[in-house]
């Protein structure tokens, strides 16, 4: 079969600017380029169209044409919440011109809500409900719906809701996403800037799953079992990233890299005898994260490593985040840089229970940190995540999923005035941690290092410019 697989634009940025995502951070669709891999391995004829790839930010019309004359038999959509209503623009006109191509949704936002989505948006016609690499193959394999576990569609004008499919039991028979397929991979695919030190960059992912289960996290498709790629697996997905596209550094976005230990032993130690000349970035988690290990991490070519903090008060943590205290995450900052490894606090702000009070106290305890770099998220509520369960107890929320990207507030806890009080002090925070002496100081000392990112930043100054523009006081205020 004929398939394409998109990768909707969607609304990664902040509501009314200018999205510079495909500027500052443009990330290669992991979820899709492993679908394109599995079904290519099955015998089907697979591209992706990456709307936020090069060249790519273009009206509807001329996206739909772009497809169209791919002449697919399928397409699918992977959607996050704030790329759905987009993608879904996008099958309507696919349907427009030629009915008889089947549309195919999957991801975090379908499998959470399921159902409902199917008899809402008559332009798609199925919905593949959590890991969706064999469910979109049965189908594309031309098997009778009735009989693909993890599958919704319409029998006769009603929606029926397929078994559970069972995820898969081995993650090293996954085939190395298919990043031949992206126009322009990896040049034109540029990870966050000043995070690595040579280009080109990539990204991968080496788990599925959390063993842990953090209030704002949605666990619809990979539920809370944790599976990995072993050792071997990784080192041989490295190698091919390096040999085949030149690759220099690596970010991997698992939740937890470091969760099963012996495996990034085993990985550090192979990396160790035989480098690859890659550096990469990880996160660990507190408790995940011992001296011995970190070593490891260093000697086998990681720059930074990130970890999950959310909150720098305590009553928020026991509320969100169970399991990890204030304390505990000062000292491990201080061993992962006592290790020769850059730290960054990933953080959010505007969780239930928040107050301006909890905020103050939390950026208190960012400035005291002395990380090497910081993002701040402003908290979004996913239909998927625990916190979604109780949120009107808890503040008001605007549900507009083109917003719910976690870089606009579209819920407002009950301790805080307004959301355009909570943007403030959001702004407030972001100024005061990059304008900060101990961290420019750390980036002047690194300058000449990142000098491909500040070449890059220069490159499209006007864009940074009005990101910058975004933290700063409104006007009409």
């Amino acid at each position: 079969m004929r398939i394409v697989l998109v990768h909707p634009a969607g609304s990664n940025w902040v509501l009314g600017q200018k999205d510079i995502t495909p500027v500052a951070n443009r990330m290669a669709p992991l979820g899709l380029l492993s679908m394109a891999a599995w079904l290519e391995q099955r015998g089907h004829q697979v591209d992706v169209y990456d709307c936020l790839g090069r060249d790519r930010l273009q009206p509807h019309t001329a996206i739909v044409r772009d497809i169209l004359d791919r002449r697919p038999e399928l397409v699918g959509f992977s959607a996050t919440t704030s790329g759905f209503l987009d993608g879904n623009d996008l099958a309507a006109a696919i349907k427009q011109k030629r009915p008889e191509i089947l549309t195919v949704f999957g991801g975090v936002h379908i499998s959470a809500l399921g159902a409902p989505l199917l008899e809402a948006y008559p332009a798609i016609d199925y919905l593949c409900m959590g890991e969706g690499e064999a469910t979109l193959a049965e189908l594309a394999d031309g098997r009778r719906p009735e009989a693909i576990d993890g599958l919704v569609w319409r029998d006769n004008g009603t929606v029926v809701t397929n078994p559970v499919r069972r995820l898969l039991p081995d993650l090293d028979q996954l085939p190395f996403p298919a990043y031949e397929k992206l126009d322009g991979f990896p040049q034109h695919y540029n990870l966050p800037l000043f995070s690595f030190i040579q280009p080109p960059g990539a990204t991968m992912v080496t788990s599925r799953g959390c063993p842990y289960q953090c209030s704002y996290c949605d666990r619809s498709v990979f539920k809370q079992g944790y599976r990995y790629n072993s050792a071997d697996y990784i080192y041989a997905h490295l190698r091919h990233l390096r040999e085949r596209f030149g690759v220099r550094h690596v970010n991997i976005y698992d939740d937890l890299f470091t969760a099963h230990r012996k495996r990034i032993v085993e990985l550090c130690t192979r990396l160790t005898e035989r480098p690859l000349g890659i550096q990469f970035n990880c996160a660990v988690r507190v408790g995940h994260a011992d001296d011995d290990l970190l070593k490891m991490l260093k000697t086998a070519g990681c720059l930074q490593v990130s970890l999950g903090i959310e909150s720098g008060d305590d009553a928020i943590m026991d509320r969100h985040k169970p399991g990890v205290h204030v304390e505990d995450v000062r000292k491990t900052v201080r061993r992962i840089q006592a290790c020769g490894l850059r730290a960054k606090g990933l953080f959010m702000m505007g969780l239930p229970g928040e107050t301006e009070a909890s905020i103050r106290r939390t950026s208190d305890f960012v400035m005291s940190l002395d990380l090497d770099d910081m993002n701040m998220s402003k908290f979004t509520p996913f239909h998927g995540a625990p916190a979604w369960q109780n949120l009107e107890e808890s503040g008001t929320l605007e549900e507009d999923w083109r917003q719910m990207n976690c870089l606009n507030f579209v819920f407002v806890p009950h301790g805080i005035a307004s959301r355009e009080a909570l943007d403030e002090l959001y702004n407030q925070h972001v100024k005061r941690f990059y304008s900060s002496p101990g961290w420019r100081r750390k980036f002047r000392r690194r300058l000449w290092e990142h000098r491909w990112s500040l070449w890059h930043l220069i490159r499209h100054l006007p864009d940074f410019i009005a990101a910058k523009n975004n933290f700063e006081p409104r006007k009409d205020h």
